[in-house]
């Protein structure tokens, strides 16, 4: 098929290379977010999946809206069989979504009906999900909402991060979604409507929605310190300033902490929770680079009883 690829960030490029690996389909152009501010200097940068196309030697088209009169001319004049989409970020209208004969092709990375939306494996994460997975489906012009071609599941670890995550979804999904478009083109393939049971949504996390709350449970505070990770980033306040928690493990044989209270020893820093304490690892306090907690502790010399999130 001639396709034509959506995506934005480097989450979707294993899919694009994928893609463009294949011998079955053509990439003729690629649609991605326009070029953005990045960096201290703030100037506009490509999106990872423009600058992996223009190495490739394919067209880009940057709208600035995907209903924009001169882009929907140009995707008319491609002429492409079926648009795959990864993270592309803008809601597609019916008016751009009727050009391709085959549709729009989504691979999102959760086991659909559950965690439709923007943030589906910080969402998988921070509730505790042992699995989850990626799907491809027909984008219609609800939310997360048509038919599904395939599926993959994958395990959720004890320690993984969004980031850990979303990079093994990423590479096992580009497989998913050129197995899709095989089906789809020779006919094997036939979209299955969702099941209207178990639908959750996982809108985009806010820097308010990764802020700790000390009161949690420990195994609470794990799974949003891990869901965060990278991005927005878990964060908490200490003597006023935001403090970023990369990395706190559950310690379950200590509650001797209230909540929020710090406790830090030579090689560790411990903070109670709602249940037992965890201890942090990896910190990076504002306008600084990552460290360990235990250097952080020793440099601002906390004082017995003090506590993270005041």
């Amino acid at each position: 098929m001639k396709l034509v690829f959506a995506g934005t960030p480097e989450v979707a490029v294993p899919a694009l290379d994928a893609l463009i690996a294949s011998d079955r389909h053509e990439v003729a152009a690629v649609v991605t977010r326009p070029d953005a501010p990045a960096g201290r200097g703030r100037r506009l940068v490509a999106s990872p999946v423009a600058e992996r196309a223009e190495e490739a030697g394919i067209e880009v088209l940057k709208p600035a809206r995907p209903r924009d009169e001169d882009f929907l001319a140009r995707l008319r004049e491609i002429g492409p069989d079926c648009c795959p989409v990864v993270a592309y970020g803008a809601l597609l209208p019916k008016t751009t979504l009727d050009v391709p004969a085959r549709g729009w092709v989504n691979l999102h990375f959760s086991l659909l009906p559950a965690w439709r939306g923007a943030a589906p494996v910080q969402h998988a994460i921070m509730a505790g999900d042992e699995v989850t997975g990626a799907s491809t489906f027909l984008i219609e012009e609800g939310l997360d909402s048509g038919p599904v071609y395939g599926v993959l599941t994958e395990e959720v670890r004890p320690t993984d991060t969004s980031g850990d995550l979303l990079t093994r979804l990423a590479f096992a999904g580009a497989g998913l979604l050129v197995a899709t478009m095989d089906g789809i083109e020779d006919g094997t393939l036939h979209a299955v409507p969702q099941p209207a049971e178990g639908v959750t949504l996982a809108p985009k996390i806010t820097v308010e929605d990764a802020q700790v709350q000390w009161s949690a449970p420990a195994l609470r505070v794990d799974r949003v310190v891990r869901g965060c990770t990278p991005a927005p980033g878990a964060w908490t306040l200490f003597r006023g300033e935001r403090l970023k928690l990369i990395q706190a493990v559950p310690v379950l044989d200590r509650a001797d902490l209230a909540p929020g209270e710090l406790s830090a020893a030579k090689n560790n820093v411990f903070v109670g929770t709602g249940s037992h304490a965890v201890e942090l690892l990896w910190v990076q306090p504002q306008g600084k680079k990552p460290m360990r907690a235990a250097d952080w502790a020793r440099g601002v010399r906390i004082v017995h009883g003090e506590l993270l999130g005041i």
